[in-house]
């Protein structure tokens, strides 16, 4: 069975592939803003009812039916006949009673990570996944598919931040690589030498948890070892 990654993250693709899955890739168009938005319970740590779980499960969750929905009438790498795995991922940070996604500026940035230093904080993945199967069609038509059958999960892991010097902070800031990633740091790449440790599943902190994954496909029905390559080869 193929996996579809409905994610443009390069971290996430690269985490599946070390896992022997190959994804095919195909992004999301979501407004994780309105996303966020309209929850019903309004945002975590506002006064409402909405928890940090609640806002990752719920942009996984609307990245993944945004994929599903524009798979629905065909796709050409997917395999002709099968079902195929769709997931979409979201993670955020929770520190000092904020849920923080992408910084996207520099100064936004660094600001976030001075005050991420010497501190731990929660990084929090939303998972959903879907299997997209082939539909039955009685006008003639192949290539349709429908979505029968979903879950929606998240993770959560402890990050512990070291003493990170305010030219570190900048040179840091000045690669690009902190302005697109949730928290404004990675553990897998330019920032993981200023983190001392993680509580919890690393590949979560990475972008997607290859434990909890496997658990939600096991779920729907997949047995993770068809998901691997080498079957494929």
């Amino acid at each position: 069975m193929r996996l579809v990654l409905a994610s443009a993250s390069p971290a996430r693709r690269a985490t599946l592939i070390a896992a022997g899955i190959t994804p095919i890739v195909r992004v999301s168009t979501v407004d994780e803003d309105a996303v966020l938005a309209a929850l019903p319970g309004g945002r975590a740590f506002s006064g409402g009812t909405t928890t940090p779980t609640d806002e990752v499960a719920a942009l996984a969750a609307a990245k993944c039916t945004d994929v599903c929905e524009a798979l629905t009438q065909g796709d050409p790498e997917l395999p002709e006949g099968d079902p195929v795995l769709v997931v979409g991922c979201d993670s955020m940070l929770e520190i000092d009673s904020q849920m923080l996604g992408k910084p996207h500026t520099p100064e936004v940035a660094r600001e976030r990570i001075r005050a991420m230093r010497r501190t731990s904080a929660t990084l929090w993945t939303g998972h959903s996944a879907a299997i997209l199967a082939p539909a039955s069609s009685t006008d003639g038509r192949t290539g349709t598919r429908t979505v029968s059958a979903s879950v929606t999960r998240s993770a959560s892991t402890q990050v512990h931040f070291g003493d990170i010097s305010d030219a570190e902070i900048d040179a840091y800031v000045a690669t690009g690589e902190p302005l697109h990633v949730a928290g404004s740091f990675t553990v897998d790449g330019l920032g993981g030498p200023f983190i001392e440790g993680v509580t919890g599943d690393y590949h979560s902190v990475v972008g997607i948890s290859l434990p909890l994954l496997r658990s939600m496909a096991s779920e729907l029905g997949v047995f993770w070892p068809d998901l691997w390559d080498a079957p494929r080869t």
